[in-house]
């Protein structure tokens, strides 16, 4: 029997939470003379670039030209990428390599974020895109987490059922997409507290304390 195993990207495969706030804060500055902090942008973590970037604007009652401001926190964000700061989190390499030697296992990545700046951030971290059956990003759907709709689209393309598939997010939206697709889910701690994830099926603080066999036992 086949199992899919599907990574967010944010949070969980690249360490780029903060880096995203940072580029979205810089650009309310830059633009808008409104300062922002990260906690301004936690309720919008994994819920797509629209949302996380005008989800405080709303919040707060300013109006901004939200495709200028996607524009410029992407600018933002690519240049804080090419700083060479380490991206990969701990244990996502290892994990990755050991579903794509095992015959059991089919990969793929399930991200809220735009094609060009997924395929940036995995570049960056070194996540090797060759080993991976499925890359489902949001520009690929209509509707983003906490809608399941993109991982109902990624078991599609795994040619497997949601039962058979085991997510990785770090965030609250992306466990309740998860849930919601009728997929297992493991959280990390990267972005949201135990507590904050306590819907998913198994809650880690780090990838390294995942294998092959936890999540096997997590689909019998």
């Amino acid at each position: 029997m086949s199992y899919g195993l599907i990574f967010d990207v944010d949070g969980v495969l690249a360490d780029t939470e903060s880096l995203i706030a940072r580029a979205t804060i810089e650009m309310y500055r830059e633009m808008y003379d409104v300062e922002l902090t990260p906690e301004d942008f936690r309720p919008f973590i994994g819920t797509g670039a629209v949302r996380y970037t005008g989800g405080p604007a709303e919040t707060r009652g300013i109006s901004i030209d939200l495709e200028k401001a996607i524009a410029k926190r992407h600018e933002n964000f690519t240049r804080l990428l090419a700083s060479g700061l380490p991206l990969a989190m701990p244990g996502a390499l290892e994990l990755i390599d050991a579903a794509a030697s095992s015959p059991d296992w089919k990969l793929a990545i399930a991200t809220s974020s735009p094609a060009e700046k997924a395929a940036a951030t995995l570049d960056a971290a070194h996540i090797p895109l060759e080993k991976f059956t499925a890359f489902i990003n949001g520009d690929m759907v209509s509707r983003k987490k906490p809608d399941p709709e993109i991982y109902e689209t990624t078991a599609a393309c795994l040619a497997l059922s949601p039962a058979s598939c085991v997510v990785v997010e770090d965030a609250v939206a992306g466990v309740t997409a998860a849930k919601a697709a009728g997929m297992k889910c493991v959280a990390v701690t990267n972005s949201f507290s135990a507590a904050d994830l306590a819907k998913a099926d198994l809650v880690v603080n780090v990838l390294t304390e995942v294998d092959l066999e936890k999540l096997g036992a997590l689909l019998e």
